[in-house]
């Protein structure tokens, strides 16, 4: 089992990034909320990973936070949810809003995100509320009483290219995508990741 990996970031490809490690290069799917904490190509970081290996293929899934590792490895052991739901999942929300999404019975924010229908949110909030001891370990519960607002570093960017870009990856047509990011109100200097929950939060509204 691969558990860390560090390298210098030569490549990013929503969802995937490319990480080279002493001349090899790594491809790793990561989650938004891993995507926006990444620095700039050229510099080192360092990822906590998981390993899936199929018939078909091997895929490393880097994550920054031990506490969204830790939910997407909850995530997978539930019935009908795979690595790639898991990751359209943590794109979505990180752990903290996950653990929320959660207490408040919150299906709707679930059935926001592409590829979950209204049973398979059921099953996820009854589910991981059964297995919270697995996955919310080292989240403060204060934390999880409050709103999420860590901030994320933006870069100089078109945010709002970058913005459907995600939401492509997380499932939707590029048409979609772009009717979504138009439909919202969305101040001008808002970054890619506000785009996005904004926007997932507005089709989650049925308007779309």
């Amino acid at each position: 089992m691969i558990g860390q990996i560090r390298g210098k970031l030569i490549g990013r490809q929503v969802p995937e990034i490319l990480l080279d490690v002493g001349g090899i290069g790594y491809e790793v799917q990561v989650p938004m909320t891993t995507l926006y904490q990444l620095p700039d190509l050229g510099q080192e970081v360092t990822l906590l990973t998981h390993f899936v290996v199929r018939e078909d293929a091997q895929q490393l899934f880097g994550f920054i936070d031990a506490a969204d590792r830790r939910l997407f490895r909850a995530l997978i052991k539930v019935s009908g949810v795979g690595p790639r739901l898991a990751l359209t999942l943590l794109s979505g929300m990180n752990a903290v809003d996950f653990a929320k999404c959660v207490q408040r019975n919150d299906i709707t924010a679930l059935v926001a995100l592409p590829g979950v229908g209204r049973k398979t949110a059921e099953r996820l909030l009854v589910e991981m509320r059964d297995k919270a001891s697995d996955w919310l370990e080292g989240l403060a519960p204060e934390s999880i009483a409050v709103a999420s607002d860590g901030a994320v570093t933006s870069r100089p960017v078109d945010h709002q290219m970058e913005a459907e870009q995600a939401l492509v990856a997380l499932g939707y047509k590029l048409t979609e995508a772009s009717k979504l990011i138009a439909s919202i109100d969305a101040p001008a200097d808002a970054s890619s990741e506000e785009l996005i929950r904004l926007a997932l939060r507005y089709a989650g509204s049925g308007k779309a």
